[in-house]
This record gives structure tokens, sequence and C-alpha cells, in this order.
């Protein structure tokens, strides 16, 4: 598997120690990570949780979108522990996020995660009161659908050590202008869409935690859980469909998103600055809480 030479995983495999990390980059606050304590995991190789994303960036639509379609694209047995989040009649909510990387334990990459926005495991569909209870809580549920990297490391890690749906492709980011924006490509190389989102005021703002859960399926068709604690640096909102462009072609991911029947945009994110920490999902033990 390729990694960068001489990079935080080439050294450390996902154990970075703190004083290495303060001295290579001096610019960011380490406080949190600090707080954390790190195991030792084997998951068909040696790692350690959670893994650290230092210094990264993100934009996040939140659409409606067909709720038949939603229902199709998650397996019975996850349905059985969480349901899609039914915010009107006949409509879903899908999240699409582009994700920056900048320094991590696995170096750096970038990322898009198309996922189906759900209630909490074994509790009931209240629509926008389920949905506006975890959003109170911080503590977000979702089904993952797709998870696209542009480093093998990244996607031999989420395939093999998170049960999600990774594969590699060309992914470029800027940083320019009034815009976040990501390019993707398909396998090939060829222009599949962009997402574009407004650089928003985060001068307000002030650092907050919220837990992102997913639930998927392991290789041996069990239910596994898992979650990402994000601690927002800088971040704004906003309802304005203006704030958020995807332009989408005839590519794989662009007939993917298609196919979603998206319509209304719900809400969109713009994080210039957050850390996370990424737990190694476990085994779902009792599928009724």
């Amino acid at each position: 598997m390729p990694v960068l030479k001489g990079g935080l995983f080439d050294r450390f495999h996902s154990n970075s120690p703190m004083d290495i990390v303060a001295k290579e980059r001096p610019d960011i606050d380490l406080s949190w990570f600090k707080t954390i304590q790190k195991q030792k995991k084997e998951v068909g190789f040696t790692t350690y949780s959670p893994n650290f994303y230092y210094s990264n960036s993100s934009i996040t639509a939140i659409y409606t979108a067909d709720m038949a379609k939603i229902k199709e694209l998650i397996p019975e047995k996850v349905k059985g522990l969480v349901q899609p989040i039914s915010y009107t009649p006949g409509k879903g909510l899908i999240a699409i996020t582009s994700y920056a990387y900048h320094y991590c334990d696995n170096d750096f990459y970038n990322e898009l995660s198309i996922s189906i926005v759900t209630t909490k495991p074994g509790k009931s569909n209240w629509g926008l009161i389920s949905l506006m209870g975890e959003l109170n809580d911080k503590n977000l549920w979702g089904y993952v659908l797709k998870l696209p990297v542009n480093t093998e490391l990244a996607r031999v890690r989420g395939v093999y050590g998170y049960n999600l749906p990774k594969w590699l492709i060309p992914i470029d980011y800027t940083n320019e202008g009034n815009n976040l924006t990501f390019n993707y490509y398909d396998e090939k190389g060829n222009f599949d869409f962009s997402m574009a989102g407004k650089k928003l005021d985060v001068s307000t703002s002030t650092p907050e935690i919220t837990r992102s859960n997913f639930i998927n399926l392991n290789k041996q068709g069990q239910l596994t859980h898992g979650y990402t604690d994000v601690r927002a640096m800088k971040k704004a909102s906003s309802k304005s469909a203006e704030d958020i462009q995807l332009n989408l072609s005839d590519g794989p991911l662009s007939t993917f998103i298609k196919s979603l029947g998206l319509s209304k945009l719900v809400k969109y994110d713009y994080q210039p600055e957050f850390q996370a920490a990424l737990y190694t999902p476990e085994l779902v033990k009792d599928e009724n809480k």
C-alpha cells in the first residue's frame, strides 16, 4: 500500500505522539486531542482508535430527497435498527459533504460523503421532531451510501477498518475567492461533478463538539456502529440555496445523485476549520437499542 514517505502514518501508524505533532504544526490547538486516550485495535491490521484529524475543512448540504428511493438503498438489517427520517410526506433527507483533511494521522486526503439521515437506533420516526432532537443533542445518525477518497491509504483503511464504501478517484480542492470548491472525477479521470460552497461569516462562531454516528454492515453481514466526534472551530450555516452549488454531469456520481430525487435545501454548513476523532466501529450487541 503506497504511503507518504516520512509522513505521520509512515512513521507512527495512527499513533502520532502529541509532541511530534506540536513540533511540526505549532499553529494547531491540540488541547482537545490531549484529553482523548487512544486504544490499540486489531481490525485485520493493527491500528489505534480514535484516528485524529488535526486540521480540516468541509462543506455540507442537506437536501430533501425521494423517500421511496432512500428506502431502497438501506439494507433490511440496517432498517431494523434505524429508519430514514421523514422530513415531509414522501421525502427523506440526504447529506452531501465534501471534506479536505489537511493534516491527520493518515497524512492528508480529500473525501466525499453521501449519506442518509436516520433516526437513533430503536427510536420512533417523528420526522422533524426526531431531526431537531438529534441537532439539539449534537448527536447525529446516518447510513453512508458513498464515500470515495483520493488516496489509497484512506481507501484501504476505510474499507477494511471501518466497513465503509470507499473507492479511489481523483478529487481536487480549492480555497479561492468566495467559495470552497471540490471537483470530483471518475476512476478514469473524467470530470464527474463539482460542489462549491460559499464562505460564510464565521467571526462569531465558538468551538463546539458534535457526534456523527454511522450504522453499517461488516463483511460478515453483522451490524456495526462507528462514530466521529467533530470539534468545529469555525462554522456557519445557511438555508439559502444560492450558497451551495452542485454542478452535475453524466458521470457515475452525478447519475447517482440525480437518482436520489433531491429537491429542497434544508441546511448548508460551512466549516473552514474543524478537528475530528474517528472511532473504530464495534459490533452492535443489542439490535433493539
